[in-house]
């Protein structure tokens, strides 16, 4: 499905078959993730399922970085062809899956994602471990439940500065290029290499949630992005964008999604009032449902005030859910509790 949206999309001009192919993409994407993850979890013991995804993640994230940098070098030659590039590496990998791999014996009871999948390596906007996962209709009937509980704080504060980071994420390439005179390539380029040190910081990031508590270091992530989404908007509103400058503060708004990722897995698995498995999927829901309105969000804000009026979006949504998580106090003592039983 990925490869052939890809390799049509270069021969349409018509903007429903863009959206339409966008679609199929994703579609194709988010299927062949979700079985990624189930060829671990239903594969093997559940003993070796950390190490497995934990390969699965680092692959991933590698495949992203050379991914970045292949099509910011592409980008100066020929759209086009790195399109049609795309589709065929695409169709490569699947032709190599379909050949090597065998569907694992049924299981007779679902299993849920592992307890702490953030503290793998994983993409900014997404992951494996964000498309898998057995939502049920329990969880669905308890959502009532989780909304009058500390979980549901932190879902509101997920959704609302997730979705104002996806309104950022979804015109970064051409508002670079428009706000900071930063070439598609170079900023594929910058993507890349933010992406790469990114994945020097889950393992720290899972030590600094152990000792100090995810909240703490959830606000700290949040601090980060807020930080660089205000000087991005100086700079857009200045008239003063220097592309360097604005790759570095680029820099520290993928950087801080280390931080987020661990710190928002682990509060969804020690606050959830419904389990963890239930509470999972509900994080995964949000996050996804986040990024779909971030990205409508973002368009509107665009094109009412321009690409720093998605950035303004950034700001508040970030802002936003700092002062509610600050506010609200998201169960300090729950945190302390959870950090001494994992001793």
């Amino acid at each position: 499905m990925t490869a052939i949206g890809l390799a049509a999309f270069p021969f349409t001009a018509n903007k429903g078959a863009y959206v339409g192919l966008a679609l199929l993409q994703s579609m194709g994407a988010a299927a062949a993730a979700t079985v990624a993850n189930l060829f671990v979890v239903e594969g093997h013991p559940q003993e070796e399922w950390d190490e497995r995804i934990g390969w699965l993640q680092t692959f991933y994230g590698g495949g992203q970085v050379a991914g970045l940098l292949l099509a910011g070098a592409l980008s100066q030659v020929d759209l086009h062809a790195g399109l049609l590039l795309a589709a065929g590496l695409t169709f490569l990998a699947a032709l190599v899956g379909w050949l090597t791999t065998s569907t694992p014996p049924s299981l007779h009871l679902p299993r849920p994602v592992l307890l702490y999948p953030g503290r793998h390596s994983e993409w900014v906007g997404s992951s494996p471990q964000r498309f898998h996962h057995y939502l049920s209709l329990k969880a669905v009937r308890q959502f009532g439940q989780v909304l009058h509980s500390p979980f549901g704080l932190f879902i509101i504060v997920w959704l609302v500065t997730f979705a104002g980071s996806a309104a950022f994420f979804s015109f970064y390439p051409v508002l670079m290029s428009q706000l900071y005179g930063v070439a598609p390539g170079l900023s594929s380029a910058g993507f890349a290499v933010a992406a790469g040190v990114g994945l020097t910081l889950y393992s720290p990031a899972g030590r600094w949630s152990d000792r100090f508590g995810p909240a703490r270091v959830l606000k700290a992530g949040l601090g980060i992005r807020l930080l660089a989404f205000l000087s991005l908007l100086a700079l857009g509103v200045t008239h003063t964008g220097q592309a360097w400058p604005a790759l570095l503060s680029f820099l520290f708004v993928v950087l801080a999604w280390s931080l987020l990722s661990v710190s928002g897995t682990a509060l969804t698995a020690r606050l959830s009032p419904v389990g963890e498995g239930e509470g999972m999927g509900i994080f995964n829901a949000t996050t996804a449902l986040a990024g779909t309105v971030g990205a409508v969000l973002g368009g509107w804000a665009s094109g009412q005030w321009g690409y720093n009026g998605a950035i303004a979006l950034s700001i508040a949504g970030v802002a936003f859910g700092m002062v509610l998580i600050v506010a609200g106090r998201v169960s300090p003592r729950r945190e302390r509790n959870g950090n001494r039983s994992k001793g």
